[in-house]
């Protein structure tokens, strides 16, 4: 009698208490997207951003559906963890562009430095996001029941509090849960605003604003585009290598065929919202301080969403991080190195050349893997004006949310199958294993 893998993954107890965990931290999140900043009138927030809504999804409904609702709850959570996201990117090129900060990264307990420099550097950049929020507050008519003397001051402490709060529950979910923790935040961010979705879809229906007969269509072609995602990520370019006989101590080690994966997208989501951080932190500085500063009151108009600067900017971006990533993380030079060290050869190519032949293959394999990134990302854009479709269900339905959700599920399963597998269990598909597509 065939087992029910679900039933596996709840009788390993490691699995379980790590799943249950995880669950708890994703529940208290939700919790603290609700509890909002001391002072905050909620009453008028809700009528104000029920206006800005039905006017259109501005850079503040941007950032509010990323954060599952907080930031127009104004929550403790309300700035997410895209303060983090934010300092991540910054310390990365920070370690490119100091060698000395790259040579300290490479020392014993360098990398436990570096990410402490990187949780320092979250302090400052959630300081000025908070103080952004405040001015921004301020705008909006009897949103403040206390002075703004005193509001400043406890707006800025308890939001920067909040993304210290997220960031150590995500590194609570890598040590003790299951999945990437930072990722898990903002997948369950979105997730949360599937119900308000999929009711916004139902009253358009209702009223007559949406066919039924475009919506079956449109949902069709939200299915395609899902396996379109799932084929993409789990793609791989195999690179064979074959490793000579070798003595190592006193045993003799075999001649063995083996290969490199080479994903087609070895970033995975990671440029999406590496992307979207970096877009949102400029214009939501702009925007909030924008009111009594000409030229930037023109910057956030102009980068304003879903308009054509923005557009190119976001698509641009996300193939920089793609590249720039996967440079960070699959360095040729050290991958042909350990591969020479070992004994190993690539088929004809010639030792000296290894470098050269997987920094081709790589460019190769990432530009199209990026470009389909950003088309991807930019479907909401197109989905929403051609079909009169709710902003939020457009973007659930594709872009930066779908390819987050689908990436994330996929690493989640990817975590369990490893589980199950690792206490002779049978996997998540028939096979035990989540498939990858040979190239």
């Amino acid at each position: 009698m065939a087992r029910n893998p679900i039933v596996d993954v709840f009788t390993i107890r490691d699995l379980r208490q790590r799943i249950l965990f995880t669950t708890g931290i994703l529940v208290l999140f939700r919790l603290g997207a609700t509890i909002p900043i001391p002072g905050i009138n909620v009453s008028a927030l809700q009528a104000y951003f029920l206006a800005e809504g039905q006017a259109g999804m501005g850079v503040e409904q941007y950032l509010d559906f990323f954060s599952g609702g907080a930031f127009t709850n104004f929550s403790v959570f309300m700035l997410g963890i895209m303060p983090y996201i934010s300092m991540s990117i910054i310390m990365q090129l920070l370690l490119l562009v100091f060698p000395a900060l790259k040579r300290i990264s490479e020392e014993e307990g360098g990398r436990k430095r570096i990410q402490r420099y990187t949780r320092y550097g979250t302090i400052v950049v959630s300081l000025i996001q908070s103080s952004v929020v405040t001015v921004y507050a301020r705008q909006i008519p009897n949103a403040v029941q206390i002075p703004f003397s005193l509001y400043t001051p406890i707006s800025m402490l308890t939001v920067t509090a909040g993304t210290i709060f997220l960031m150590w529950l995500g590194e609570q979910i890598n040590q003790r849960g299951i999945g990437n923790g930072i990722s898990l935040l903002i997948f369950a961010g979105i997730v949360a605003r599937m119900p308000g979705a999929m009711w916004d879809i139902f009253q358009a229906v209702q009223r007559g604003d949406i066919n039924p007969v475009i919506l079956i269509v449109v949902v069709l072609m939200f299915l395609v585009v899902v396996a379109l995602v799932i084929y993409e990520q789990q793609g791989q370019r195999k690179i064979p290598v074959h490793y000579a006989k070798r003595v190592v101590g006193r045993r003799m080690y075999g001649a063995q065929n083996t290969y490199v994966p080479f994903k087609i997208n070895p970033s995975g989501v990671i440029p999406v919202i590496f992307a979207s951080s970096v877009i949102f932190f400029p214009l939501q500085i702009a925007s909030g301080l924008g009111g009594g500063i000409p030229w930037m009151q023109r910057l956030a108009m102009w980068l304003q969403p879903p308009g054509a600067p923005y557009l190119v900017m976001y698509s641009l971006l996300i193939i920089f991080f793609a590249y720039f990533y996967t440079q960070v993380t699959l360095n040729p030079i050290e991958i042909s190195r350990n591969i020479r060290e070992n004994g190993g050869s690539i088929p004809g190519i010639r030792s000296e050349k290894m470098e050269e032949y997987f920094t081709r293959t790589l460019n190769r394999i990432i530009l199209p893997g990026a470009l389909f990134l950003a088309f991807i990302a930019l479907i909401p854009e197109v989905v929403q004006p051609l079909f009169g479709f709710p902003p939020q269900v457009a973007h659930l339905m594709g872009g930066t949310a779908l390819l987050i959700m689908v990436g994330v599920d996929l690493d989640l399963m990817s975590q369990i199958e490893g589980h199950l597998r690792m206490h002779h269990h049978e996997g998540l598909t028939k096979k035990g294993r989540i498939r990858s597509r040979n190239l």
